[in-house]
């Protein structure tokens, strides 16, 4: 028995490792391997201990092309075990497993796909361009667009769609394919815009996707779902650039009255915390001489006003900055700035508190004991300093990118 256990182990590999992901560009892309990122996660696909089981030496392309995003998805290993071998156990289907879960037709021929890749100059991006702005990339300076797309309205565009979706299964934890059916959904796709000659390609970068929720008593409130930069064009400030272009879409529309973000990443709560904490550090109410005095109603106005931002975000932006002009020499400015943050983190704890107060006009002495319990005073205060150092660490990375 340990003995074929042993056996079958070989036969077991990850997921993350063997996917390759690659945008291509032209058939030297195609066989080049520097090209190949990797996915984040594969247990969307192959479970969640994100283990492929019955090949060595796999190898699954999942390739792209860089502008249509057509699909070449194929596979090859040194040895797939053999059933008759091994008591009948069976390799995994992994390329139905892909096919099933990204609900994709790919090409299967290398030929075929490297000949795609000849109408690639003849896409253009669909929707409205809202902005523009250059990137360093390689050496050189590059081109980069943003369009916009108010629904689903354009056949084409919901192929593309359905084609650029595929990548949320790599990079978003719990993803699922949105309802396009659905009018309060918003678009917005990123591109690299490339001139060679008098040919022009635009390369897609990534997309984010908004929900129009109501928001009462007459007001519309905008949550970002779904942000996605390809790794390729990760870490070179395109997340910045691209919430500043939307935040400065919506500024004058006066039936958006602000921004939500559904279940963020911690990445892009960074991401947030550093594009809304420019904003604001810019506004009166947020100035070092004054942001000490504690937060105001003047603050949730000033940024409301110019960049719709949430109350609550405004808080955490407020905390970040007031954080940023405390002289940490000075002992009573210090104690000032985590009394008042370990207020704000102590609510829940409140509420908690209030509650039972009104439990001791119904329970029962042993059932109020036993509430009692679960309200340890020592164990609040310890909870309280945890969340206090953990809001401080994400503080100074975020003051840390503002300084740089």
């Amino acid at each position: 028995m340990n003995s074929l256990k042993s056996d079958l182990e070989q036969f077991i590999c990850v997921g993350n490792d063997v996917v390759e992901l690659k945008l291509v560009k032209s058939e030297d892309d195609f066989f080049n391997n520097k090209k190949v990122f990797r996915p984040e996660m594969t247990h969307q696909l192959f479970g969640q201990t994100e283990n492929i089981f019955g090949y060595k030496d796999l190898r699954i392309q999942l390739y792209y092309s860089s502008t249509r995003l057509a699909v070449y998805l194929n596979h090859n290993y040194s040895e797939k075990i053999n059933p008759n071998q091994y008591e009948g156990v069976k390799a995994d289907n992994v390329i139905k497993a892909i096919v099933d879960t990204l609900e994709i037709q790919p090409i299967t021929s290398k030929d075929e796909f490297i000949k795609e890749l000849a109408k690639e100059s003849t896409f253009k991006p669909s929707g409205n361009l809202i902005h523009s702005y250059s990137r360093e990339r390689e050496g050189s300076t590059s081109q980069f667009q943003v369009y916009k797309h108010d629904r689903m309205s354009l056949d084409s565009f919901r192929e593309y769609h359905s084609r650029m979706q595929t990548f949320l299964w790599f990079f978003i934890d719990g993803a699922s394919y949105i309802d396009t059916d659905d009018d309060q959904w918003l678009y917005y796709t990123f591109f690299e815009k490339e001139v060679e000659g008098s040919s022009t390609r635009y390369n897609f970068v990534g997309y984010m996707t908004l929900y129009r929720y109501y928001a009462y008593p007459d007001k519309i409130r905008l949550r970002i779902s779904q942000l996605l930069i390809l790794p390729p064009y990760q870490k070179q400030g395109h997340g910045a650039e691209i919430l500043q272009a939307i935040y400065r879409d919506f500024v004058s529309d006066i039936n958006v009255l602000d921004f939500t973000v559904e279940d963020p990443s911690d990445n892009f709560v960074r991401l947030r915390d550093y594009v809304d904490c420019k904003v604001c550090m810019n506004l009166p109410s947020f100035q070092a001489d004054v942001i000490h005095k504690g937060f105001t109603h003047t603050m949730e106005n000033e940024a409301l006003e110019k960049s719709k931002i949430h109350k609550k975000q405004v808080r955490r932006v407020y905390e970040i900055l007031r954080l940023r002009a405390t002289d940490m020499s000075d002992a009573e400015a210090v104690k000032a700035y985590r009394i008042e943050v370990k207020q704000r983190l102590n609510i829940p704890f409140q509420k908690q508190k209030n509650e039972l107060e009104k439990l001791k006009k119904v329970l029962k002495p042993e059932e109020l004991a036993a509430a009692m319990q679960a309200v340890d005073t020592n164990e609040r205060f310890k909870m309280l300093e945890k969340w206090y150092q953990e809001h401080i660490d994400a503080y100074r990375r975020v003051i840390g990118k503002l300084s740089s």
